[in-house]
């Protein structure tokens, strides 16, 4: 068996039932504790974002960046190529119908996301270089048992491979070399190079790049999207009724395959959509947990708009894009990004080549500066106290070096070992915070009295 192969097989070892009853199954269930109260919150998290509501004790709070810079942080891991290149993956491995099992796992993954970040901020702790953390690697060995705290390393060991950004420069530089012949490895390089000098200046410049790269690309993408739509108004109906129908038909439109059972269908949402806003994983808590904040539960809303603006509004977005714009035989065509440029080249001609190129090249760099935030708060829990390995410097050039592989690689398995990451990070991620879901419940509870009830009132 090739290294391939052997991807492709894990992925389907480690992405199947059991995972996806304990995403769904453990998201569900938070969505029972909280009854969906925590959505009451949503209009509030917006005040805190645009820094319209403070709470008093704030100024004196731990934590390095602002609610928007926190939010931003986490959105530049999951706005990225997801959104992009990862909504033409889901209909072109599970059929238009994969899209309704998008919406369905980012709807309950507004409700986890806001369990696992408040769990971030409640026990977050400093790390070796003396700047304060959360994660779920921190929330197990300060809430959970002790025997469990092996579930700790197990999520950092996972995450070093879940938060490398190769899949985001492959799909960068698949293409610049399709569109402008900039070999891949030359993308591979500038990327790296421009890495290294973000993560030398830590979270705080990280900070700076994401808060000003965020809303640039969302603009922009959102933007060309929008204008597709409603150049294609007449086909959004038929788009939404497919994606409806093809849910539960267990057949995909795309190629006229026949037989897919639904559970594939159902599965590729699912597995999408926690690539795309990465709800349960246990990423966006690292983020989060940055967060200059007196009150745990006034971030567990924040990070609650993520998915909100990555899954429902963005992805659906390209989605229809898509979908209104080519038919089955030219889905065939292509894969991943290309064939999201199909559909803008369709509708904008060559200058829709050049403005989706850009947005790429926000989303990509975007995501892996992101997601390189990610990873070092992992290495740094499992090598921060070894010496030279602890050295911010010896991580850059580790996450530089995969960087420029996964620019390199085939696209295929730089997708299949994501999966495979986020997949391990999940578990125990889910694990801690189905365990410490009551706690969150009655912090929730105090805090809405205080602070929402009152300002509805």
């Amino acid at each position: 068996m090739n290294f391939s192969a052997f991807l492709a097989e894990a992925v389907e070892i480690v992405w199947g039932l059991p995972l996806i009853i304990l995403l769904l199954g453990g998201g569900i269930y938070l969505v029972a504790i909280s009854r969906l109260k925590t959505l009451a919150g949503f209009f509030h998290a917006f005040r805190l974002i645009s820094g319209k509501f403070h709470h008093k004790n704030d100024n004196e709070s731990k934590g390095q960046i602002s609610h928007f810079k926190a939010l931003t942080n986490a959105l530049s891991s999951t706005v990225g190529m997801g959104n992009v290149a990862g909504v033409a993956v889901a209909i072109s491995q599970g059929g238009p119908g994969a899209i309704f099992w998008m919406w369905v796992g980012a709807l309950i993954g507004m409700n986890t996301k806001f369990f696992e970040c408040t769990l971030a901020v409640m026990y977050r702790r400093n790390d070796h270089h003396g700047e304060i953390q959360g994660g779920p690697m921190y929330t197990i060995i300060e809430a959970l048992p002790k025997y469990m705290h092996f579930l700790a390393y197990f999520f950092a060991g996972a995450g070093l491979i879940g938060s490398l950004g190769v899949f985001n420069t492959n799909q960068m530089a698949t293409f610049m070399a399709s569109n402008y012949s900039i070999p891949t490895h030359i993308t591979g390089i500038l990327a790296a190079v421009l890495l290294v000098y973000i993560l030398m200046g830590g979270v705080k410049r990280i900070g700076e790049a994401t808060s000003k790269l965020v809303p640039a690309m969302c603009t922009l993408y959102i933007g060309c999207a929008l204008i597709i739509i409603i150049m294609n108004f007449g086909n959004v109906a038929d788009v939404f009724a497919l994606i409806f129908k093809e849910a539960f038909a267990g057949r995909a439109a795309v190629g006229g395959v026949s037989g897919l059972a639904v559970i594939h269908i159902f599965k590729t949402g699912i597995k999408r959509a926690t690539y795309s806003n990465e709800a349960g994983v246990g990423s966006a808590p690292m983020a989060h947990g940055n967060a200059k904040t007196s009150e745990p539960v006034a971030e567990g809303l924040v990070a609650m708009v993520g998915p909100f603006i990555d899954t429902i509004i963005v992805c659906t977005m390209t989605s229809i894009v898509i979908l209104s714009s080519l038919s089955p035989a030219e889905l065939q065509e292509s894969n991943g990004v290309l064939i999201t440029q199909m559909a803008f080249m369709k509708n904008f001609g060559m200058a829709g080549s050049h403005l989706l190129g850009i947005s790429i090249i926000l989303f990509a760099l975007s995501t892996v500066i992101g997601s390189a935030n990610y990873c070092e708060k992992c290495w740094d829990f499992l090598f921060g106290g070894v010496p030279i390995m602890g050295a911010r410097l010896t991580f850059a050039l580790f996450y530089a070096s995969t960087v420029l592989l996964g620019a390199v690689s085939a696209p295929t398995d730089m997708v299949n070992a994501m999966d495979i990451g986020f997949a391990l990070m999940a578990i125990p991620n889910m694990i801690a915070t189905i365990a410490l879901a009551p706690k969150v419940k009655h912090k929730f509870d105090e805090y809405y009295e205080k602070y929402i009830r009152k300002s509805a009132a």
